[in-house]
């Protein structure tokens, strides 16, 4: 194990590996499909562990042993950096693991905290998975940056099952969106983040009760963050044509493919691990 590492070598070789993205599910799509906008000359991997999700139920010992299972898969892609697109595992896991493997890793929390603690807002909002709620990381990381911010952290458990299952327009995602909405408006939140990269799938629905310009969805923020740092160490892609595409999920990947129709089209079927 690479324990300790932390230079990335840049070659040109090191600059054109792939980039990893990590998540439970088609939750993580939302993040790749901005990436793919904003650097679409990048190779990229994106593995999907729907076998385990949801995440937001799990104990840490757990997830450190998904994630180490996932990141051995990237190291074996010689990936150049992993996108821990994953809310749940970068706030339980990434502290962890961040020094054990030989590529960058960029987690969602922590890499869009400082840009979140910017906002102007005095009460910020975050719906996110248990696991998430339970490590407090939104309010760790936001008040590092600024102690003034209060957070309401609430956790939504059905929502990512709701997504993966194709139930978003379901009575039973109305009720339990509306169940939450009437939890985090009590406070008064000015803005909301999407503390789960699952729960902008049920933004059309969230909007329906809240209206769209409280939410915020983290992914573009973390995209445009990647991007910079990937910058500052040297290591874009020199390619000149579109990089390419490969799909891996521990379940079913007709599944796979078609709940993530709902934000990426993915021409061929994903390869099951």
């Amino acid at each position: 194990m690479w324990r300790g590492l932390t230079i990335i070598s840049k070659t040109v070789n090191s600059k054109n590996k792939p980039i990893g993205f990590f998540d439970s599910g088609v939750g993580g799509l939302t993040v790749f499909s901005e990436f793919r906008k904003l650097m679409p000359n990048e190779d990229c991997v994106y593995f999907g562990d729907t076998k385990n999700m949801p995440y937001g139920e799990k104990s840490k010992e757990q997830l450190i042993n998904f994630s180490k299972r996932a990141f051995e898969f990237f190291e074996k892609k010689n990936v150049k950096a992993v996108v821990m697109a994953c809310n749940t595992t970068s706030a339980t896991v990434y502290d962890v693991l961040k020094n054990d493997y030989p590529f960058k890793l960029y987690p969602i929390i922590q890499s869009v905290s400082k840009i979140l603690a910017q906002l102007p807002a005095s009460k910020i909002g975050v719906f996110a998975t248990p696991a998430t709620i339970k490590s407090k990381a939104y309010s760790i990381n936001i008040n590092k940056f600024d102690k003034s911010k209060e957070i309401i952290e609430i956790a939504c458990p059905e929502w990512v099952k709701l997504v993966e299952e194709g139930k978003e327009n379901s009575p039973e995602a109305f009720r339990s969106i509306k169940e939450k909405l009437d939890e985090m408006m009590r406070y008064n939140p000015e803005k909301i983040v999407l503390g789960c990269t699952h729960y902008p799938y049920l933004l059309k629905q969230l909007s329906q009760v809240a209206g769209k310009d409280i939410f915020i969805n983290p992914a573009k923020y973390f995209v445009e963050y990647i991007k910079s740092d990937l910058e500052s160490l040297d290591m874009i892609s020199t390619a000149s044509e579109k990089g390419s595409e490969a799909f891996y999920t521990s379940a079913s990947p007709e599944n796979f493919r078609v709940a993530a129709g709902l934000f990426y089209a993915i021409k061929d079927l994903p390869q099951k691990l």
